[in-house]
């Protein structure tokens, strides 16, 4: 790829998780060209990486990967992963867009996916894919059902031995691979950029990461996922199967000292699908949710909380003021009962953290849209039209717009490739007449 190429499509998509991928396959069925702009090394987001999904609790991945094998093999998708989008500009009827392919240090066009270099790669580091819980090697293939099939290169722990290169049966490692800048010219462009979770080491309260029984709602995804770091649900400090199991929501929502001030709406029922996984997984646990309030407000949602409740698990209307290590690992929990129990404290095997729903792109400096209060892209008309921005001919769809469930996202998704679709013909109209 050549410094300064210039790649034209009718669609630009940023993002490639559920709603980037709903959206370009919407745009693509009906003809269009469009281009994907992904800054992980796999298409597919944070869905893909999750176990099951509320309130129906189908398999996430059942839903994911043929969504993603059908964008990676339709004709008019094309996919740019491992990359980052410098600037979206409009330049007359069409947008250009500085995209820059960070180096894998593995040629794509000589890669097979075999594998050869990972399984013989003698240096592990923490697979931030599962959580940080195992291991992975220097280079190697993001996750099995990754696309693109494609290895990747830690250089920040590669010890230059040389031996991937020497079992590559198609010479595709290059470790003197340079970043390569790009164009993308197009007519339209909808932004699908996500969402991360708050970070644990922003609350000292609850022990700014360093209490190793206390995790995150993506690490217990993980812990839950059949293809998980365990095959099991293990505490990570010491390999113990958890008796004894404690949810504390809005860890990282409604709490303006993280300034977060919103609720992140998920995150009730993806507690309550969590504690229902592990119900089943471990039948003989205890299993506790410090809530300060539940919000069911999807269809369905209000039984799934009522079915938890009645599988045994328990809900304490709580605010949890603080967390510390205890004894043998567990963790301790300090916080007052909401229905007059007082302050009191409770010890757990292994603590959850809702962690809130925070924007993982700041379109500042590189595309003119706004953003709100919250920090999250701007919706000119939220109520009847939530995918348009302040920009014509830019739309955005999914949690990069602000906190919301999987159903919501792909139906914004939908919308907003109708009116992508919409703005692309009424502009070749106009052209066309004059």
């Amino acid at each position: 790829m050549e410094s300064g190429t210039v790649k034209r499509f009718d669609a630009l998509v940023v993002g490639g998780g559920i709603a980037g991928l709903q959206s370009a396959l919407d745009l693509a069925d009906q003809g269009f060209r469009v281009a994907i702009v992904e800054k992980d090394a796999s298409i597919g987001g944070k869905m893909i990486r999750l176990s099951k999904v509320f309130p129906t609790l189908d398999c996430a991945s059942c839903i994911t990967t043929p969504k993603m094998a059908a964008a990676a093999h339709h004709a008019n998708i094309t996919l740019f992963t491992y990359c980052d989008l410098k600037s979206l500009d409009r330049n007359g009827d069409e947008f250009s867009a500085k995209v820059v392919q960070r180096p894998r240090y593995v040629d794509a066009d000589k890669c097979i996916g075999c594998r050869q270099c990972e399984y013989n790669c003698p240096v592990l580091v923490a697979d931030a894919e599962q959580g940080g819980f195992c291991a992975t090697k220097a280079i190697a293939i993001p996750f099995s059902n990754a696309i693109p099939q494609l290895a990747i290169l830690d250089t920040d722990h590669c010890m230059l031995c040389g031996k991937c290169a020497s079992v590559c049966p198609t010479g595709a490692i290059d470790y003197f691979q340079q970043p390569q800048p790009f164009v993308i010219e197009a007519g339209t462009a909808i932004l699908t950029t996500g969402f991360d979770l708050s970070p644990m080491t922003d609350k000292p309260q609850y022990g700014r990461g360093t209490i190793p029984n206390a995790i995150d709602a993506l690490q217990m995804e993980r812990l839950l996922a059949p293809h998980g770091p365990y095959n099991r649900v293990l505490r990570p400090s010491d390999g113990m199967e958890p008796d004894n199991i404690a949810y504390i929501q809005c860890a990282g929502s409604r709490d303006k000292s993280m300034g977060v001030s919103y609720c992140s709406r998920v995150c009730c029922m993806y507690a309550i699908k969590q504690a229902m996984l592990l119900s089943g997984a471990l039948p003989l646990a205890d299993i506790t949710i410090y809530y300060m309030d539940i919000r069911a407000f999807g269809k369905g949602y209000e039984q799934f909380y009522q079915n938890a409740k009645a599988m045994g698990i328990n809900f304490v209307k709580a605010k949890v003021a603080y967390i510390e290590a205890g004894d043998n690992g567990n963790v301790v929990l300090h916080y007052e009962d909401q229905l007059g129990g007082g302050i009191t404290t409770a010890e757990h095997d292994l603590t959850v953290l809702s962690m809130g729903m925070l924007p993982s792109w700041n379109p500042a400096g590189i595309c003119p849209v706004s953003i709100g209060s919250d920090h999250f892209i701007n919706t000119i008309r939220p109520k009847i039209a939530p995918t348009l921005t302040d920009v014509e001919g830019v739309f955005t769809a999914g949690a990069g717009a602000g906190p919301k469930d999987i159903v919501d996202t792909i139906t914004e998704a939908g919308s907003a490739a109708t009116e992508a679709a919409n703005y692309l013909t009424a502009r070749s109209r106009k052209t066309a007449a004059a």
